[in-house]
């Protein structure tokens, strides 16, 4: 009996084992996929839209300097703004490799482009205000009356162009707001990673 007895506090001490190891374990665990987060804001077409629009407006203010319609210093100034964010588009697109380095220069470079749009929508509003005065000066005699009704021409295409600059500055400060916004979620720079919650189911050990 006693033998007997001894064998089963032997199996009882056995199976005191699944206590120290539980069934239903919960750790925090960083999500392993959040970089991919970046890639909901659609990088390669907003990366894409920032080159093609900042382009654009490169080409028109080049032409109105090679006509001498504009104000070199000013007008480089706005030229830098645009390649800035043609930088930033391109950072934008590849980080679609979802490298963390790429991604911090794309958060970089995404805030400095929200400042070169913001430039350069103040930069239209004030040429477009301006713009008005620079016909005044011919007189309105039959000699000078076809070159003022040119240079009205002239001015309207400017102001269009320039009141067309201003949406498009808007749209592309609101694209890279948006990138930066995203990127920021991804690296970190606000707030430590949060961590989710991982439940770990284990098989209990089979008694024999």
């Amino acid at each position: 009996m006693e033998a007997a007895h001894s064998d089963e506090d032997a199996v009882v001490e056995e199976g005191v084992s699944p206590n120290q190891s539980p069934l239903v374990e919960i750790s925090f665990q960083r999500n392993v996929n959040r970089k991919r987060k970046y890639l909901e804001a659609e990088p390669k077409f907003l990366g894409v839209t920032q080159i093609g629009m900042s382009a654009y407006q490169i080409i028109c203010a080049s032409v109105f300097l090679a006509n001498d319609l504009g104000r070199p210093g000013g007008d480089i100034a706005f030229i830098i703004a645009c390649v800035l964010v043609i930088i930033a588009g391109s950072v934008a697109v590849a980080a679609q490799n979802l490298h963390l380095p790429t991604l911090r220069a794309c958060l970089g470079m995404q805030i400095v482009a929200c400042v070169a749009s913001v430039f350069n929508m103040i930069f239209n509003i004030v040429k477009m205000e301006m713009i008005y005065y620079s016909c005044w000066y011919y007189g309105d005699d039959n000699n000078t009356l076809h070159i003022r009704e040119t240079c009205h021409k002239v001015v309207s295409t400017q102001s269009h162009f320039h009141a067309e600059g201003v949406l498009i500055n808007v749209c592309l400060m609101a694209i890279s707001v948006t990138l930066a916004a995203y990127c920021c979620k991804v690296v970190n720079c606000c707030a430590p990673a949060p961590k989710m919650p991982v439940i770990t189911v284990q098989a209990p050990p089979v008694q024999q």
